[in-house]
């Protein structure tokens, strides 16, 4: 009898040892899957940060972007006004006018004689 008991102790501890060594392969397995965890993170994280430095930076220039535009089509308004302005008066004009500001007939006038400010004082 005290050989089957000393038989069923060491299966028992043989048992127990097999259990331990499965709970710290578990064990390993689960640090490793953090490792592996916390790596994946750390990229998601810097391509999270990459994208959104990429995406301000697209925002800044879209809004530049709208603000010439903005700017350019008031600049064609005005410039359409000026044309809806001279077609109406009749005057003529060619697009040398605009392009060679010189060329302005205007500007080959006698220019104004303009008075000095000492001429006022007492």
């Amino acid at each position: 009898m005290d050989q089957r008991k000393r038989k069923r102790m060491e299966s028992n501890r043989e048992s127990a040892r097999r259990s331990r060594m499965r709970k710290q392969k578990h064990l390993d397995d689960l640090v490793g899957q953090i490792t592996e965890l916390k790596k994946d993170n750390n990229q998601i994280l810097t391509s999270i940060n990459f994208t959104t430095h990429r995406y301000l930076n697209i925002e800044a220039e879209n809004s530049v972007l709208r603000a010439q535009m903005t700017e350019l089509s008031q600049r064609l308004d005005s410039l359409n006004d000026i044309l809806l302005y001279l077609n109406r008066e009749g005057i003529e004009y060619t697009t040398d006018c605009f392009t060679n500001p010189f060329n302005v007939p205007y500007l080959h006038q006698q220019p104004p004689i303009m008075a000095s400010a000492h001429i006022f004082q007492n």
